[in-house]
């Protein structure tokens, strides 16, 4: 009997990786709750930051794209740069998109993954079953790496909760929690920005803290842009075109360059229709870092001490602090990883080194969607890497281990 191959995630990219899979005849078996990042781990009523045209889940066969889910679902296509995305859509299209392409997936959650003597690796369920699969594909997405910079880390002592001082913003699903409260929100990306305004919006006094570099800006709207340099799904300008579509060459970067770009292309910045619903709603405080965070008083309060731009320091005050700090792949966290398979995985900065076709150092095993950005580049970080990264993928295993 032919093993299969092991998909471990649901969301966008390990959803588009298994029906190319499937689509090349390869048996496969698929684990997780589908879109249950988007579903659990974001703010109820968001919006999506990039347009329709960087939104589509990429299938081997057409009539799978964003828009054809509207026709299928009966509602207003979502096609132009205009067109803002509802989170329960995008959630809505990708269920879609697995019961018609991935109708097989398992919800059933992947305790281990270790190499087997001999070739293949042992996989161990939640459910209690073990089973061989001749390649893995590590699908996870956001699971796990939610960042919390160490100086908030120290006002919470037991990690990040809701019921803490301090919380990261992939715990909130409901801010209406908020209302009369007062809130600081940390970071200056997409999502720090519109957790603020939703929180502001719900009936909480909110403040953006930005640190560094991360000054509050939004992007052009899409009759601002520049006419006259190339299409990119992200905006028009020549980087945003090569990192979009010819991500190939990224890996032959240097790996402070490959790291660097991804942290700082694309972000952080807000999307240009929230501008309106941000300023005089959410007060603002440019800092050059936050220096500590504490528990204050018999409340338990946070206060954050921040360095000022003049070079002196300030001590701001709320009921609750928000990191909306991003995401970090670390190999390290992600402990469905075999301790001995991980130490096997060459990584840079924590990261997996990846080759042609998104291969690890350990043949067989294949990243894909956010772990695989220091190697493919910052277009991994959102859906439309699928296009890239999923019908490679699945022609590397097919030749590898077809």
């Amino acid at each position: 009997m032919i093993q299969p191959v092991a998909v471990i995630g649901a969301g966008p990219f390990g959803l588009s990786t298994a029906a190319h899979l499937r689509a090349r005849g390869i048996p496969v078996r698929v684990f997780g709750e589908p879109m249950v990042s988007w579903r659990d781990h974001m703010p109820a009523g968001m919006l999506l930051k990039s347009t329709p045209a960087a939104s589509s889940l990429d299938a081997p066969q057409p009539g799978h794209k964003l828009a054809d889910y509207c026709d299928a679902a009966g509602i207003p296509r979502l096609v132009t740069d205009e067109d803002i995305i509802p989170v329960e859509t995008f959630i809505a299209y990708g269920e879609w998109f697995q019961q018609k392409l991935v109708p097989e997936l398992e919800r059933v959650r992947v305790v281990s993954v270790d190499r087997k003597t001999g070739g293949g690796f042992e996989l161990k369920l939640d459910s209690g079953e073990l089973f061989t699969a001749r390649a893995v594909v590590v699908a996870t997405g956001l699971y796990g790496l939610a960042h919390l910079p160490p100086e908030l880390a120290a006002a919470a002592v037991d990690g990040p909760a809701p019921t803490a001082p301090v919380s990261h913003s992939s715990q909130h699903h409901d801010l209406s929690g908020f209302k009369g409260k007062e809130l600081i929100v940390v970071g200056a990306g997409q999502s720090a920005l519109e957790t603020a305004v939703l929180a502001a919006e719900a009936g909480a006094t909110v403040r953006i803290v930005s640190r560094g570099h991360g000054r509050v800006a939004f992007g052009a709207a899409p009759w601002d842009q520049p006419k006259l340099r190339p299409e990119s799904p992200f905006g028009r300008a020549w980087s945003l075109w090569a990192l979009s579509y010819y991500p190939q060459p990224y890996r032959y970067l240097p790996a402070q360059t490959r790291h660097y770009l991804v942290r700082r292309v694309l972000g952080p910045l807000g999307a240009w229709w929230l501008r309106e619903r941000f300023e005089g709603k959410v007060q603002v405080s440019e800092v050059e870092r936050i220096v500590r965070a504490e528990a204050a008083g018999a409340n338990g309060k946070p206060a954050l001490t921040v360095a000022t731009p003049g070079g002196g320091t300030e001590q701001l005050t709320a009921d609750h602090v928000i990191s909306a700090t991003g995401y970090r792949v670390d190999i390290a966290a992600m402990d469905f990883l075999g301790h001995e398979l991980r130490t096997q995985l060459a990584v840079s900065r924590g990261t997996p080194k990846l080759g042609a076709g998104y291969v690890s150092s350990v043949p067989g095993v294949y990243f894909t969607g956010l772990p695989s950005a220091s190697s493919y580049g910052p277009v991994m970080r959102f859906v439309c890497g699928t296009e890239f990264a999923s019908p490679r993928l699945a022609k590397h295993l097919a030749a590898a281990h077809g």
